[in-house]
């Protein structure tokens, strides 16, 4: 649905730091010492204020209101539910499903928001916050955002659009949390990173390394991602759009 210069804005702004949070491998000078304790609440205090900040801008540009800040609640506490039915089991995941076709309904900024607050919700109440929560919150904030940006579809045509996508979005999501951690865990030896050798031989080193160890992982989430949005999509869709129609959504 529509959404504001100011949200489009705030948005791209998200998308640049987002770019920067997991691409700063590639860029980082021999020498530097960046570590995943130190540069996760560097990411984390830049992703809140921005998180808040969307909310605001749609809420001053009347693109959600206090029904719709609601339902964001309640889908947040949904999400942080469900998602430790899965945690992450052979690749299983189960809350990309309600972050996607969510996003889809209600938009990318709702999608961006649900992704982040979801992923900081269901760490708080499995215990599972660490270095690796602020990159999660952003991928799965993205998986939201890009969701309410793919094209208008209905019926049959609209669900294989989402599942195709909800497949991209788990190898995606896998591939970037893999390459948040890869400078920290794998060392310098090998396929590890190593900031003397340049990004581009860096990346194939990654790619490598993902190929042979995570790529079975990530098909895991993919096949999730399909299965549940085929089988679950259609009536939770309605279900959401029934809800958007009573709430304000652009």
């Amino acid at each position: 649905m529509p959404i504001s210069r100011w949200s489009k804005m705030m948005l791209a702004i998200a998308a640049v730091m987002g770019i920067l949070a997991f691409a700063w491998p590639l860029f980082l000078r021999p020498g530097a010492t960046l570590t995943a304790s130190t540069l996760s609440p560097i990411v984390l205090a830049a992703l809140l204020p921005m998180v808040l900040g969307v909310v605001v801008v749609q809420m001053t540009q009347h693109e959600l209101d206090v029904k719709g800040l609601a339902l964001l609640g309640v889908l947040t506490a949904m999400g942080a539910v469900i998602r430790p039915l899965g945690a992450g089991t052979a690749g299983f995941e189960t809350v990309f499903f309600l972050v996607i076709i969510a996003g889809r309904v209600f938009g990318p900024g709702f999608g961006f928001v649900l992704g982040n607050t979801t992923l900081f919700a269901s760490a708080l109440v499995v215990g599972a916050v660490g270095p690796w929560l602020p990159h999660q919150m952003l991928a799965t904030g993205f998986t939201g955002l890009v969701a309410g940006l793919l094209p208008r579809l209905g019926g049959r045509a609209e669900i294989v659009l989402l599942a195709c996508y909800g497949a991209v979005a788990g190898f995606v999501f896998g591939i970037l949390m893999d390459f948040s951690f890869w400078p920290f865990a794998v060392g310098t030896g090998g396929q590890g990173f190593d900031p003397v050798v340049g990004p581009l031989e860096n990346l194939r080193r990654f790619l490598v390394m993902e190929l042979v160890t995570g790529m079975g992982w990530n098909a895991g989430r993919a096949i999730t991602n399909v299965v549940l949005i085929t089988v679950l999509g259609p009536p939770v869709l309605r279900v959401l759009r029934r809800a958007a129609r009573r709430a304000r959504f652009g």
